[in-house]
């Protein structure tokens, strides 16, 4: 066996990987720096104008204090029930409660279209996200931690909450609804 034949990890294999880059490949890295730059410079306008990443409040809280909260909630509020789950309907501009747990959401809201609610999103148990369709909405729904968010209605319709977190053998069960009427 020859000496050229054999290699390490000390001696690289022959190739011309080290070679300065040519032309086409020096323009598409700039290309693609440039519009790295300008997506980071567009993050703040998509926050602030776009409404892409919504502003919230986030503070610690007990699961257990957070649940009897929604459940306070609930029996103020409540106007129905929808396949087992409870239908609430609470008064413009009040805070409103919606608790995540393996494996559904509760309750079911119905809002006014043009009001402003704060909404408290929380969970039980496991870390579940929070999707809002066909509103790109996504939030992070963490127990131990009340995420406020600030939302005004803009169109009636119903709106489906899916779980984008997965949280066991029932996810694919855990769809809320949000209910809004002009």
């Amino acid at each position: 066996m020859s000496d050229e034949s054999m290699h390490s990890a000390l001696v690289g294999p022959g190739s011309d990987w080290w070679k300065p880059a040519g032309r086409q490949e020096k323009i598409w890295v700039t290309v693609s720096f440039i519009w790295c730059i300008f997506m980071f410079a567009a993050m703040p306008f998509w926050h602030f104008k776009g409404g892409q990443n919504p502003s919230g409040t986030r503070g610690k809280v007990d699961p257990m204090a957070f649940y009897a909260r929604t459940q306070k909630f609930i029996e103020d509020y409540s106007v129905g029930t929808d396949q087992g789950i409870p239908v609430v309907e609470p008064p413009a501009g009040s805070e409103v409660y919606l608790l995540g747990q393996m494996w559904m959401w509760s309750p079911v809201l119905k809002l006014k279209k043009g009001v402003e609610y704060t909404i408290h999103l929380s969970s039980l148990d496991l870390n579940h996200g929070f999707g809002l369709f066909p509103v790109n909405i996504n939030i992070q729904v963490v127990p131990g931690y009340d995420y406020a968010l600030k939302m005004t209605p803009t169109e009636a319709g119903e709106f489906k909450i899916i779980c984008n977190e997965f949280c066991g053998i029932g996810h694919h069960l855990m769809i809320g609804k949000i209910i809004v009427e002009d």
